[in-house]
């Protein structure tokens, strides 16, 4: 799937020093980015919008507790 982006002028300039110096090209180092750090975006946002229904009552919630008593941890 192709993708276009608009990149502030200094983040380009990085990224095209970046590929000069590595022989790499600016694709190569925009996929990368996005394979590392899709990972950290959906942690964040995925918790933040979990907590955002729990503040509201709208997602359920079990203290360390009742999860170790009803796994029969606690013994």
């Amino acid at each position: 799937m192709a993708t276009s982006i608009r990149l502030d002028p200094a983040l380009e300039s990085r990224l095209d020093f970046l590929a000069s110096q590595t022989g790499r090209t600016k694709a190569f180092y925009l996929r990368e980015l996005v394979e590392r750090g899709l990972s950290d975006l959906e942690d964040y946002y995925l918790a933040a919008a979990t907590l955002e229904r729990v503040r509201k009552g709208e997602e359920k919630v079990h203290s360390a507790q009742a999860v170790r008593t009803k796994l029969g941890l606690d013994h």
